[in-house]
C-alpha cells in the first residue's frame, strides 16, 4: 500500500444465492492480493480477463498475475452491450479451447461486468465469473446480485440471465483513473440506495461530497460498503425479482427510457437513473405520499453533484413507448417504484399514463 494511503480497514460481505454463498471484499489495494483472493474460493486455474481497451490502458498491470491467458478486450460503451459482442468472447474461448475448468474474470465497469457475466453465464451453459468493478457504479451496484445480461434495440437488458459470481473484488484504488463524470453518475446510484432504505447514507454522501470527489479512500469505503450491504440483503431475500428487489429499480423505469430513446449515447446510466428519481419523487409528491422537503432534499443532492445532459429535446411519445417495454411489466402491469421518504420506498402497480406524461414534462421533455 502506498504511505500516503490511510490504512482503511477492509470490508467483506457474503451474499447468499441459490447456488451458494460469494464475499464481496472491499479493501485498498485489493486488485494486488487478487491471485491469492481466487485461489481462496477455488476458481478454476483458467482464468479469462475480460476488459474493455480503456480501462487494459490503466490498470493491465495490476492484473499481471491474474491470467496466463490473452485477454479478451471488447468495444467500449452501452451501445455495445449486445450478442453480438458477447459473440467475440465466444469465439476467443472457443480458440483458446476453453472447457469447464475455465472461468471468467470481468475486469471493467458495469457494461464489461454485464457482458462477461452473460458469456459466463452461457458458454458451456455455464462457467464461473469474478466480478472485479473498476467504476463506482459498478461497485456498488451492478458488480453484485448476479444479474446478467445485454441490450436489445427495443430496451435495455432485455435479454439475460441470473448468474451469480464467485466472488467480487472491489479496489476503491481503480476508481483513481476515473473520469469526474463517471465518478459522478455512480454517487447517483448511491443516493438511490440512500433513497430506498438508508437516510444515514444519504447525508453522508451530502455531508463528504468533497472528500468523496477526491476519491478518500476513508470516505470511500463505508460508502460502498454500505451501499453493497443494502443490495446484498435485499438480494439475498428476492434473488429473482419477484418483489422486494424490484425496489432497486428506483429511477430506473424512466432512466431506462431515456437511455434508449437517446441509442445509448447521451447519459451515463447513472445520469439517466438521477432523472429517474426525480420523476418518481415528483409522481410521490403529487400523490401525497412523499413530502415536499423530501424531494426538495433529494433534487437539490443531486444538483449538488453538477450538471446532467439535456432533455429538452427528447419526445415524449418516444420515452412513454419506451417505458411501455420496460422489462419490469408483468401480466400487463408496471411496477413503478416510489420513495415514501429519504430511507423507505413503495412498489406500485398503479402509476397511470397521464402521473408519468406530466412528470415527464415537469424534467423538461417537449410533445414532438
Amino acid at each position: 500500500m502506498s504511505p500516503s494511503v490511510p490504512d482503511v480497514a477492509p470490508v467483506r460481505i457474503d451474499v447468499g444465492s441459490r447456488t451458494g454463498t460469494y464475499p464481496v471484499q472491499i479493501a485498498v489495494a485489493t486488485a494486488a492480493r487478487l491471485p491469492a483472493l481466487l485461489d481462496e474460493v477455488r476458481l478454476p486455474q483458467r482464468r479469462f480477463i475480460v476488459s474493455n481497451p480503456t480501462v487494459w490502458r490503466f490498470h493491465s498491470s495490476a492484473f499481471a498475475d491474474v491470467s496466463g491467458e490473452e485477454p479478451i478486450l471488447i468495444p467500449d460503451g452501452e451501445r455495445f452491450k449486445q450478442l453480438q459482442t458477447v459473440s467475440r468472447i465466444y469465439d476467443a474461448l472457443l480458440r483458446a479451447r476453453a472447457d469447464r475448468a475455465s472461468a471468467i474474470v470481468a475486469v471493467g465497469g458495469g457494461v464489461v461486468g454485464d457482458i462477461g457475466g452473460f458469456a459466463a453465464a452461457t458458454y458451456l451453459r455455464g462457467i464461473p465469473v469474478v466480478q472485479v468493478p473498476t467504476t463506482l457504479l459498478a461497485q456498488v451496484d451492478s458488480a453484485i446480485g448476479g444479474k446478467v445480461g445485454v441490450n436489445h434495440s427495443m430496451g435495455k437488458n432485455l435479454i439475460g440471465a441470473f448468474h451469480a459470481p464467485a466472488m467480487v473484488a472491489i479496489d476503491p484504488e481503480l476508481l483513481a483513473t476515473l473520469p469526474r463524470r463517471e465518478f459522478r453518475a455512480g454517487l447517483y446510484e448511491v443516493i438511490k440506495y440512500g433513497v430506498i432504505a438508508s437516510r444515514p447514507l444519504f447525508d453522508r454522501v451530502s455531508a463528504s461530497m468533497a472528500a468523496l470527489f477526491a476519491r478518500d479512500p476513508a470516505s470511500l469505503v463505508p460508502v460502498i460498503a454500505d451501499s453493497c450491504a443494502i443490495k446484498a440483503s435485499v438480494v439475498e431475500q428476492d434473488e429473482r425479482e419477484t418483489g422486494l428487489r424490484r425496489t432497486l429499480n428506483f429511477g430506473h423505469t424512466a432512466g431506462h427510457a431515456l437511455e434508449a430513446v437517446t441509442r445509448y449515447r447521451r447519459f451515463r446510466h447513472g445520469e439517466a437513473v438521477a432523472y429517474g428519481m426525480l420523476l418518481a419523487a415528483d409522481i410521490a409528491v403529487t400523490r401525497g405520499t412523499m413530502l415536499e422537503d423530501d424531494r426538495s432534499a433529494l433534487a437539490a443532492l443531486i444538483t449538488q453533484m453538477g450538471p446532467l445532459p439535456a432533455v429538452t429535446d427528447l419526445s415524449l411519445s418516444q420515452t412513454m413507448e419506451a417505458i411501455g417495454r420496460d422489462k419490469k411489466i408483468v401480466a400487463g402491469k408496471l411496477h413503478f417504484v416510489l420513495p415514501r421518504s429519504i430511507g423507505t420506498c413503495e412498489v406500485v402497480s398503479d402509476v397511470t399514463e397521464e402521473e408519468i406524461l406530466r412528470a415527464l414534462e415537469n424534467l423538461g421533455l417537449t410533445a414532438a
